[in-house]
């Protein structure tokens, strides 16, 4: 089944410098709760790279386990090699995930016969669970060509669509390609990117508000995006990981805001701040 509508591009809990297992399911009951169609597991917002392959693996599987179907649960499996990428995408399947997504492996510049060699790979170890190719130019340092996007859906019977997070627009319209189902990172983008065609969102601001989001796919209306972006940015001027995981703490989720370094924990004006909009975002 391929993904659907509105996903979250869920945070990772952590506490005392582990994976707080414990955490995942009154996290995903509140994602649940809120109308989500699915998640995205350690992706950017999940900081999937800063977590090693046995931790990505448990993580992984908890988070399919504690959706239990209600959610749909795609699985980032990017790595630095083709080798992690591949036995991460193998174990994402096995472990029940609906989907596989995969980012261009950061560093270095690869030609496109490397940037396809890896994903025809990454995307055969998941077969036939449907694969998307996750495109940010900004965190992978490097657009994916379209004549790669385009060999590769000659050549892999189960790549389903991209999730893109590049923006502005310019970067992501050429992106929306027929046959293919595009989920927009840019909250922003989404009032324009839907009547487009993309298929819907997976977003970082869901992992924390996803009742900011869940109704900007399901309508995207101005005064929705309006919302969405305002809320946004203003998360986006803090230490975004650990403010998004601060919020969902004083929304009700027993979650510490707790980051994996070098990201940075939040200073007592910045987590002044994150009571604010929360407080602001229940008026």
């Amino acid at each position: 089944m391929t993904l659907r509508g509105a996903l979250a591009a869920a945070v990772t809990p952590l506490r005392d410098g582990v994976f707080d297992a414990a955490a995942v399911g009154p996290y995903v009951d509140f994602l649940a709760e809120h109308g989500l169609d699915g998640i995205l597991v350690l992706g950017t917002t999940g900081e999937g790279v800063l977590c090693s392959p046995d931790e990505r693996r448990a993580i992984a599987r908890t988070f399919v386990e504690a959706a239990g179907g209600r959610l749909q649960v795609a699985v980032h499996c990017g790595a630095q090699t083709t080798r992690d990428t591949v036995e991460l995408a193998a174990h994402g399947a096995g472990a029940g995930a609906d989907a596989v997504a995969v980012i261009g492996p950061p560093y270095f510049p690869l030609d496109p016969d490397e940037l396809l060699a890896h994903f025809e790979a990454a995307a055969s170890a998941c077969a036939p669970v449907p694969f998307y190719l996750y495109e940010f130019q900004a965190r992978s340092g490097y657009a994916i060509p379209l004549p790669v996007i385009e060999r590769l859906r000659e050549q892999v019977p189960n790549l389903a669509g991209m999730k893109v997070s590049d923006s502005p627009w310019e970067r992501l319209e050429p992106y929306l390609l027929e046959g293919l189902d595009v989920f927009v990172g840019a909250e922003s983008l989404l009032e324009r990117a839907l009547p487009a065609g993309a298929a819907g969102a997976v977003s970082g601001l869901a992992a924390s508000f996803p009742d900011a989001v869940v109704p900007l796919v399901r309508e995207p209306t101005p005064e929705a995006g309006e919302r969405a972006t305002s809320l946004r940015a203003g998360l986006q001027r803090l230490p975004f990981h650990a403010a998004s995981k601060a919020a969902l703490a004083l929304r009700g989720v027993p979650l510490a805001p707790e980051v994996r370094a070098p990201l940075r924990a939040l200073t007592g004006a910045e987590r002044a701040e994150v009571e604010r909009i929360v407080a602001a975002w229940r008026e």
